[in-house]
């Protein structure tokens, strides 16, 4: 597969992205097929009962980085893709360049997977070239958004994140997307985004936003930027554009990001959200193993939680998927809570992988995944979950009146 870019604005494609979109919320075939794999009860017959829509843009539905299960993610198309399934929440993962611009990544070493960069000439500033597999050594590289200046990450083309770990060319390491997702959006150009693009993006398509704080590669400070001047500098760029802080849901999975934006911007900070992933031996049953109660977490000031979906749910002794005791002191805690991440496992046949850990033994068919969101939003009371194909929960959001 061949990686171009096409240096055209992202200002421009959001003009026509909404003249495209106007007000038209799509499903695809993508929640019926969901549906069809149910098990027959009550929830699959309320959702069939909503099949004709109408359907709108909902809030509860977040999308994960755009409708990155089929697009190159955080690209202006990714996104649009997204809001064209009723996504009321988009998200730019926030990371920034050499001259310390922000821009739209989900790690600041992901150049490598996400992009065209060890075909150009900007290969060498990858501060790991790639090396190929041979014998037991797998193939490696590292390519990282502080290493170029911000015209030089314009020229990069997005592809989807991928590598092989057993190639032995560029061209294989880069060609190797999951056979469960395509390239189908892929091959003719998408477009990058820096992080003010994506608050005039999104705004134009109507949506609120969630940008995520993201770690540094590098060591901080980077040339004099703190990690204080990062987390203002996220802030300064709503506050430029006329963003209302109501509409902006900052994350971090630095406490003390989330700490920072309460105190220096209460009003961002009163819906900042603080993200967990647990840790090895995190126990979503087991308070002792918690290396904070949200309890705690509360008492800090923090309104947000976004666990990941395993933490906040379990089975019971029948086999049926049920709130987690961290999902339950959760809410006693009156936390809101946002779950983290649908449609990243591919099919749910062999047990969905590490989102579902904590529920593996139930999951053996798609059809399970509507029984999980029906939890997380009946029974453990989520605002939102994100997800990487959102017409998957704007369905669900429609079909219960969320």
């Amino acid at each position: 597969m061949t990686f171009h870019r096409t240096l055209v604005s992202a200002s421009a494609l959001a003009l026509v992205a909404t003249t495209a979109l106007a007000d038209v919320v799509t499903m695809g075939p993508r929640p019926y097929y969901l549906i069809d794999k149910m098990t027959d009860g009550p929830l699959k017959d309320k959702l069939l009962s909503c099949a004709e829509g109408p359907f709108t843009r909902s809030d509860f539905s977040i999308g994960h980085r755009g409708a990155q299960m089929q697009f190159p993610e955080h690209t202006v198309e990714a996104n649009v893709a997204a809001a064209r399934m009723g996504a009321g929440i988009l998200e730019c993962d926030v990371t920034f360049t050499k001259d310390k611009e922000l821009v739209c990544r989900h790690a600041q070493n992901d150049l490598h997977t996400t992009t065209n960069i060890l075909a150009t000439d900007l290969a060498e500033t990858c501060v790991t070239p790639f090396s190929p597999a041979s014998g037991d050594d797998k193939a490696t590289a590292e390519c990282r958004t502080s290493e170029v200046t911000l015209d030089e990450f314009m020229t990069l083309t997005p592809k989807m994140d991928a590598a092989s770990s057993v190639a032995t060319t560029v061209e294989a390491y880069m060609d190797s997307t999951a056979g469960w997702r395509t390239d189908l959006y892929a091959v003719e150009p998408t477009t990058l985004m820096t992080h003010a693009e994506s608050i005039e993006l999104f705004k134009s398509l109507g949506a609120k936003f969630t940008p995520e704080l993201k770690g540094p590669s590098v060591e901080m400070p980077f040339d004099g930027f703190t990690q204080e001047d990062y987390a203002q500098k996220l802030v300064d760029e709503y506050k430029a554009a006329g963003i209302p802080a109501s509409d902006v849901f900052l994350q971090s999975f630095n406490l003390d990001d989330v700490l920072y934006w309460i105190k220096a911007e209460p009003e961002f900070g009163a819906q900042a959200v603080y993200l967990v992933e647990g840790h090895e031996n995190y126990d979503n049953m087991d308070p002792e193993s918690w290396d904070l109660t949200p309890a705690e977490i509360k008492a800090m000031g923090v309104n947000y939680l976004a666990p990941a979906l395993w933490m906040m749910v379990t089975l019971d002794a029948d086999n049926k998927i049920v709130p987690s005791e961290y999902a339950i002191a959760a809410k006693e805690a009156d936390l809101k809570l946002i779950a983290w991440s649908l449609e990243r496992s591919g099919p749910l046949t062999t047990g969905g992988g590490w989102y579902y850990q904590s529920i593996a033994p139930a999951i053996t068919s798609d059809g399970m995944m509507y029984e999980l969101v029906d939890v997380l939003a009946q029974d453990v009371g989520v605002e939102g979950i994100f997800t990487d194909w959102n017409s998957t929960v704007t369905y669900y959001a429609n079909c219960m009146g969320l």
